[in-house]
């Protein structure tokens, strides 16, 4: 089992493109990003330099999410925006270019916040359409879509486990559409209140992804009171066999001294 490093929200006192060499000097071998674009379709030249950054660095991208909106002002994707479909498929083909590029399988597509003046209904079937289109975009280099519930937005439809799996659920149900999955982030579930251990003992030989960070607060492991170590090795035990993403906040200084430390499971 190993950890792959999420860059958008750990080593950010590094210049973007220098955070895949830094993970590197600390020990990992795999980082994730959030879509480090401005724009759903950024220059060529931007994204060379984002997959040259990668490459250089000697690690692997094993996450990438879709274009997500502004996430800074409040954000959390476009997928069931009615008035940003067309700016969510035209990021299809850029996510799936760079993940054919690096190898990469994982690409997390955020839900979207709630929208004022629009039945809930709309937005939804909205979103099982974009999600067929970004799980067909990717299928061809082996990639999967990551559903993900989300805490600390209020608006955020996607709160539990089982909100995400009856996404997928209805998009597999009424399009076919397989390559689809849960991505379980421990801190987001337990934040909301959802059972974590039965979500694990249920669900973790299908998860697409698992990510984590400790609570309260969203720091670094052993900084809260959540048992990740524990509920790793169960879902290892129960057959999940991907890495484990560190998406927690954190001082370059120190961010990474818990596993220098041993007291979660796994390499790096």
């Amino acid at each position: 089992m190993t950890y792959t490093v999420n860059c958008s929200i750990l080593l950010t006192e590094l210049p973007l493109l220098e955070r895949p060499a830094a993970a590197k000097a600390a020990g990992f071998d795999a980082v994730e990003f959030w879509w480090p674009f401005s724009t759903s379709v950024p220059l060529d030249s931007d994204v060379d330099a984002f997959i040259a950054a990668i490459r250089d660095a000697g690690v692997r991208l094993s996450g990438l999410n879709f274009h997500a909106g502004d996430m800074p002002g409040g954000d959390r994707g476009l997928v069931s925006w009615p008035a940003r479909a067309a700016e969510f498929r035209d990021n299809l083909a850029v996510v799936a270019a760079i993940g054919d590029a690096l190898g990469t399988k994982g690409f997390n597509a955020l839900y979207g916040n709630r929208i004022d003046g629009i039945a809930p209904e709309t937005q939804d079937a909205v979103a099982v359409e974009n999600l067929a289109a970004a799980a067909a975009a990717v299928a061809p280099i082996g990639g999967t879509v990551l559903v993900e519930p989300v805490s600390g937005a209020e608006r955020y439809p996607l709160r539990t486990a089982a909100d995400a799996l009856s996404v997928i659920d209805r998009v597999r149900t009424e399009t076919g559409t397989a390559n689809l999955a849960l991505l379980a982030d421990f801190y987001h579930l337990a934040v909301n209140g959802d059972d974590v251990p039965a979500v694990i003992e249920a669900h973790a030989a299908s998860f697409g992804h698992i990510q984590i960070a400790d609570a309260p607060g969203r720091g670094a492991p052993g900084t809260g009171d959540l048992p990740l170590a524990a509920w790793i090795a169960r879902s290892r035990e129960l057959g999940y066999a991907g890495p484990v993403g560190l998406e927690y906040k954190a001082p370059i200084e120190t961010a990474f001294d818990w596993a220098a430390e041993g007291s979660v499971g796994g390499t790096r």
